[in-house]
């Protein structure tokens, strides 16, 4: 199984010839010639990072069947700074053998999805699901079946194929609720990161009745134990995904960024930066279980501190990759652009795959993490013998 110390296929360092700015790009594993995973970008990302991405997607893709390997591409750049679309240009203009042929990227942490598109429009290739797009039948079909599932508008205004992954979370919540027979509008929900991930799974949390009582960006926890207004919040969210202080109602309560981890909620969802429970802090975390929005998001130590009080981590690679299933369920043609499809499609998977995890949990105190890793390594050994193995047939 792809445990944290596994080794990658493929680690490649590149150096930006105008910032000086370094990016990298690690490929755990290939399968049929292809590996997926977003692109970051963030002062301070580093060469352990992208690995422990990568290799977060594999077993993603192991996980939820998919007929792919893992990768993922890092950059170590601010992307407030206004060189940064050029940065990101250069970094995927030089990838572009492996962009071509191998690995099929989209946004992540600091590269919203429009705007890694932009990059590959300006390198003539329409959009980043490239390489596997010109591998189908008919690609200008499949591009304009991908167009159109991403650009679906659903409720609140949003486009499907930026609430997606949020949703994904949202269930992987809805999930342990049902799996510990709590009632929804008596459980409550933390939020560290408001952007893309974080705030889809706040609206759709919403939506279901659960009471978000805290959410935190850039600039601090905002914190209300009757439940946040949700919907009102997004609405005041700038490009970076940080709320606009000077418009909040006079109820909500403004904390230090940091406090959001011992918010005193019934779950905690980290959906911002990797690391974000550590050692140090996972001690003060109130919350009965832990749902990974963000990639990487609980450190080794500090997931083994938190079993050790009894609070289980729902891992990134099952909560959080809604968004990377759903995108190849597009691209294979298994969801169209009807939203209540793929909706149903990821409720479904999602929710039986946490209720397997916390039924080895409630049952033996086996890490979900550990469920999980077994599952995918299943799986995978599945996916490498030719009676078995998915074929990658795009149409």
């Amino acid at each position: 199984m792809a445990a944290r110390n596994a080794e990658p296929l493929m680690r490649l360092i590149w150096t930006d010839p105008v910032t000086g700015a370094t990016g990298y790009l690690v490929v755990h594993s290939l399968v049929s010639g292809i590996a997926t995973g977003g692109t970051r970008m963030r002062a301070g990302c580093t060469m352990s990072e992208v690995e422990d991405l990568a290799r977060g997607m594999a077993n993603k893709t192991a996980t939820f069947g998919l007929p792919v390997g893992g990768a993922k591409g890092g950059i170590d750049f601010d992307p407030k700074d206004e060189r940064a679309f050029g940065v990101l240009e250069r970094f995927c203009s030089f990838l572009r053998p492996w962009i071509d042929n191998h690995w099929v990227t989209a946004e992540d942490l600091g590269v919203p999805q429009h705007l890694i598109d932009e990059v590959f429009a300006k390198l003539g290739l329409e959009q980043s699901y490239h390489a596997a797009i010109r591998r189908s039948a008919d690609p200008a079909h499949t591009l304009r079946r991908v167009q159109a599932g991403l650009s679906t508008p659903v409720p609140g205004g949003l486009l499907l194929g930026d609430v997606i992954g949020g949703y994904g979370v949202a269930q992987a919540c809805l999930g342990v609720a049902d799996a510990w027979e709590w009632a929804a509008e008596k459980t409550t929900v933390a939020i560290q990161g408001i952007g893309t991930m974080g705030g889809g799974a706040a609206w759709y949390l919403h939506e279901a009745g659960m009471k978000v009582v805290a959410v935190a960006d850039a600039a601090g926890t905002l914190y209300r134990p009757e439940g946040l207004d949700i919907p009102a919040l997004l609405e005041l969210r700038d490009f970076y995904g940080e709320i606009d202080r000077s418009r909040l109602p006079a109820d909500v309560r403004l904390l230090p960024r940091d406090e959001i981890v011992a918010t005193d909620a019934d779950i905690l969802v980290p959906a911002a930066i990797s690391y974000a429970l550590r050692a140090g802090n996972q001690g003060v975390v109130k919350a009965k279980v832990v749902i990974e929005a963000a990639n990487a998001a609980t450190t080794p130590d500090a997931e083994a501190g938190l079993a050790a009080r009894g609070i289980p981590v729902i891992p990134d690679f099952v909560a959080n990759a809604g968004a990377a299933a759903w995108a190849w369920w597009l691209l294979l043609g298994e969801v169209g652009a009807d939203p209540a499809d793929s909706f149903l499609r990821l409720r479904t998977e999602m929710r039986a795959k946490v209720a397997l995890l916390l039924s080895s949990w409630n049952l033996d105190r086996i890490a979900p993490r550990t469920t999980g890793l077994r599952l995918a390594e299943t799986t995978r050994s599945d996916a490498t013998t030719p009676e078995t193995a998915p074929a990658l047939v795009i149409p």
